[in-house]
């Protein structure tokens, strides 16, 4: 399939963040906006047909926190087995870290342990992110990575992604680095003027909840892609959750399974499932990114909540474009469902109402 500007690009203004002002926004990702997750997976394993017909030797693969981890799983997938790790905001050791200058949360972390193994084993690198700008950031981290492992220096290098706008500067500076570029659209690189006025996501009250409208069920989440997976075992893992979760559910008129933050492919996985078994399905995911809300014509954000993170209660993450559904689930590797998470996501969904929200993981259950 071939992608145009229309389908894969919106512009919203960033919230407080006087780095970038604005903020790409794809609304087949399965991150900010609600989609189907055919539709999600589609455009993913389009960016990896076209990986694998041109590298098909490739052994590793790694995807960028937070937006693009399910999409470098699906690159991945597209090959024949081979590792997938995606950077990280969260703590892993041992680990190398790097900035990523113009986000909101800038610090990363790659996992580094088995680092030097899975290097020795390709001889081609895919780097994927959801959109590339100046390419500043990727080819920091790749210099940083060749002063460690100078094994690097040896090995193709690629940079993939949805969306490229790299300027022919930078696609030189990326030739002198020795990284090739691949990419669904081409646009090149421009400041984006939004004339809408953007106001930032609320802050609301948690309520008290009818406990027999919230279910915790304990299921495994796969492997963790933050530490190196086998891709076909983590796809296989994905697909039985998403079979178990399933098969648990007897109807509803609308779903939405949501993954929070860094945990996106599970969620779109089952979501595709039961969009497959004929429920009518959306998916999408807490983000940590503020982003500015409108009703301006054509503006992507109407709607916007500040909650706390699920992984750190003292950590704002935001949940977008909210509406009514029968059912939610909620698809998260988290250890514990603290009380609080919990109940600032569930007075989100209030504002429209919902009908149940089950609760899907392997974490310890804090909320009672």
């Amino acid at each position: 399939m071939i992608y145009k500007s229309e389908d894969i690009l919106r512009i919203a203004k960033r919230h407080n963040n006087s780095k970038r002002s604005y903020l790409l926004v794809n609304p087949l990702q399965g991150k900010h906006i609600p989609v189907r997750p055919s539709s999600a997976l589609e455009m993913m394993k389009t960016l990896g047909s076209k990986i694998a017909i041109k590298y098909p030797d490739t052994k590793l693969v790694i995807g960028f926190a937070e937006t693009a981890t399910a999409i470098g799983a699906m690159v991945a997938a597209s090959l024949d087995d081979c590792i997938y790790v995606h950077t990280t905001r969260e703590n892993v050791q041992p680990c190398i870290e790097f900035l990523e200058e113009h986000s909101h949360a800038p610090e990363q972390r790659l996992y580094c342990e088995k680092l030097n193994d899975w290097l020795s084993n390709t001889s081609t690198v895919i780097f994927v992110d959801d959109e590339l700008s100046t390419g500043k950031t990727l080819r920091n981290m790749i210099r940083q990575l060749k002063a460690t492992y100078p094994v690097l220096n040896d090995k193709i290098l690629v940079a993939a992604s949805i969306i490229n706008r790299l300027t022919s500067e930078n696609e030189a500076l990326f030739k002198i680095d020795g990284i090739e570029s691949e990419y669904l659209l081409k646009l090149y690189e421009q400041d984006f003027d939004i004339s809408a006025e953007a106001k930032a996501p609320k802050l609301i009250n948690t309520i008290n909840v009818s406990k027999d409208r919230v279910e915790f069920k304990k299921i495994s989440i796969p492997l963790n892609p933050r530490l190196g997976v086998s891709i076909l075992k983590y796809i296989n893992s994905v697909q039985s959750l998403g079979n178990e979760v399933a098969n648990s559910i007897k109807s509803a008129k609308t779903i939405l399974v949501l993954g929070t933050e860094e945990c996106m492919l599970p969620a779109i996985f089952v979501g595709e499932i039961l969009e497959n078994a004929g429920f009518n399905v959306l998916t999408h995911s807490t983000t940590r990114s503020p982003i500015g809300i409108s009703n301006f014509s054509n503006y992507p954000i109407n709607e916007g909540y500040q909650l706390r993170s699920f992984y750190d209660v003292n950590r704002t993450t935001y949940i977008y474009n909210l509406q009514y559904y029968d059912l939610v689930l909620v698809i998260s590797d988290v250890k514990q469902w603290h009380r609080e998470s919990v109940e600032s996501l569930i007075a989100a969904l209030n504002i429209h109402g919902y009908g149940k929200i089950i609760f899907i993981g392997d974490g310890d259950v804090q909320y009672v």
